[in-house]
């Protein structure tokens, strides 16, 4: 015997996985790199060491790909797990303490946009001139909001809801603070960390759904 362990050949279908991510990373990399508008598919498939026609076979047209690029930031993989179904959502699921509930779920959706950051800048300085970016980009702004409806729906159960606040008013609040857009309006336009962001977006929404808090500098 040689010692040498055989390799055992990738499946069909794992060759194929293999292949959609290259094609999303170098799709990723070109929309950050010159803008939506100016990523040709034909560029992405040479970057992705692809023919341009896998790349229309997986993805069908660019605003797919823009879509997958995104979903593949937001969760950091392509593993078949719906966000709201991940480790960090059940450790949420899991905590008793309304103001530590609102402490993590602003550190995970930290992590998220730190990821998806990038793309976002993009998406957003293409709305105005892209029917289809603008599309997009609405799209994830109400799957935004929606899922700040499920903060709410926890801090409902626990009684943790400043008396008088209607949750549907309660989930916009969330959502306003919360989101990409905001983050970006801080981080850009005002120079903060996303350290910064995370403390301050938290201490708001703790104040502003339960009531008090502690004040961070």
């Amino acid at each position: 015997m040689s010692g040498e362990v055989k390799r055992r050949k990738p499946t069909r279908a794992e060759q194929a996985r293999s292949t959609r991510r290259r094609i999303v990373a170098a799709a990723a990399a070109q929309f950050v790199a010159v803008g939506y508008g100016a990523t040709r598919l034909d560029r992405v498939a040479a970057e992705a060491g692809v023919a341009v026609q896998t790349v229309y076979f997986h993805f069908g047209n660019k605003r797919t790909l823009l879509k997958e690029a995104l979903d593949v930031a937001a969760v950091g993989d392509d593993e078949p797990i719906p966000l709201m179904e991940r480790p960090w959502i059940a450790e949420i699921r899991a905590e008793p303490d309304p103001r530590r509930v609102v402490e993590l779920w602003v550190a995970g959706g930290r992590v998220i946009i730190d990821r998806i950051a990038p793309l976002m800048r993009v998406v957003r300085g293409a709305t105005s001139t892209d029917p289809e970016v603008a599309a997009q980009w609405n799209t994830n702004q109400e799957q935004t909001r929606t899922a700040h409806g499920f903060l709410i729906g926890l801090l409902a159960g626990l009684g943790a809801l400043r008396p008088g606040l209607d949750p549907d008013r309660a989930r916009d609040i969330a959502f306003v603070l919360g989101n990409a857009e905001t983050y970006l309006q801080f981080v850009d336009a005002c120079g903060w960390t996303p350290e910064q962001w995370q403390h301050h977006t938290a201490d708001l929404l703790i104040k502003a759904l339960i009531g008090g808090g502690p004040a961070r500098p």
